[in-house]
């Protein structure tokens, strides 16, 4: 296990203006590094985008901050409630109170009806039958398939799926939406709507949006981006692994190396003592 920062402080509170707060999350996938000591705070109605390549800890930063996975060391808050002390049950909760998630699959259920699939998060959170179809309609109509309402999921197509999921993800108007990937296997034109639905729900009523995604038109939609690299903000692993060629470097004993490991301090001194 990771060994937590010597500045920790466990259960500090987070700043009062954001929704969602982490702090030095550390995460392994069976033994294999996830997540390094990430921090990072979100607020009300900002849509935040996490980019980078595939591996570098997008969706595994989505899942610990969506309460599915518990992070091995670090906090996570929301509307400053800590994630991190809570129950299995509590977590679970929390997710079908609170939250919505989309993934870059649909994973409708086949045995339900399309508006089903939709209003499933209130029926299990046991709104009626008519309210919750009420509006699942709704949104399926904003997503401009709601002549589909009453069809298997089989009878659509896989972009047409995927605005049923994001219909699912925002019924229950949520507070934070987690949207992993979601325009990945779309067609340009398709992005542009299932995007366009996304971010005018998200200003409209204020919600939250984590956008992990490598796909820079989606995430140029975000009020701000985090470029993550192997599990870290991308200007930290650079310092990281520069500082650990500059160690390497110099316990080997090159000469060209510990020139290379001058700080920028040292190379302005040499200039202005030239």
């Amino acid at each position: 296990m990771v060994a937590p920062p010597d500045n920790a402080q466990p259960d500090k509170a987070p700043p009062q203006d954001d929704l969602l707060w982490a702090r030095s999350l550390h995460y392994s996938h069976s033994g294999s590094p996830g997540l390094f000591g990430i921090s990072v705070g979100v607020r009300q109605g900002e849509i935040l985008a996490l980019t980078g390549p595939r591996g570098s800890g997008k969706t595994t930063l989505l899942r610990c901050l969506s309460g599915q996975l518990v992070a091995e060391q670090g906090e996570v808050w929301f509307n400053s409630v800590p994630v991190h002390t809570m129950g299995a049950l509590a977590r679970e909760r929390l997710r079908r109170d609170r939250f919505g998630w989309i993934g870059p699959e649909p994973r409708l259920l086949p045995e339900l009806k399309v508006w089903e699939n939709a209003a499933l998060p209130l029926l299990i959170a046991g709104a009626s039958h008519r309210a919750a179809k009420t509006s699942a309609c709704e949104w399926l109509d904003r997503l401009d398939i709601g002549g589909f309402a009453h069809n298997r999921p089989g009878a659509l197509t896989w972009a047409e799926s995927q605005r049923v999921a994001l219909a699912r993800a925002l019924v229950n108007e949520p507070a934070v939406i987690f949207a992993d990937e979601p325009t990945a296997p779309l067609h340009r034109a398709e992005r542009a709507l299932l995007m366009r639905t996304l971010t005018t729900a998200a200003r409209s009523h204020e919600i939250t949006v984590l956008l992990a995604t490598h796909d820079e038109e989606t995430a140029a939609v975000a009020d701000r981006r985090i470029d993550l690299v192997d599990g870290r903000p991308a200007g930290t692993a650079a310092a990281t692994a520069a500082t650990a060629t500059a160690a390497a470097s110099v316990a080997s004993g090159s000469p060209s190396a510990s020139a290379s490991a001058e700080t920028p301090e040292d190379n302005a001194a040499c200039s202005l003592s030239a």
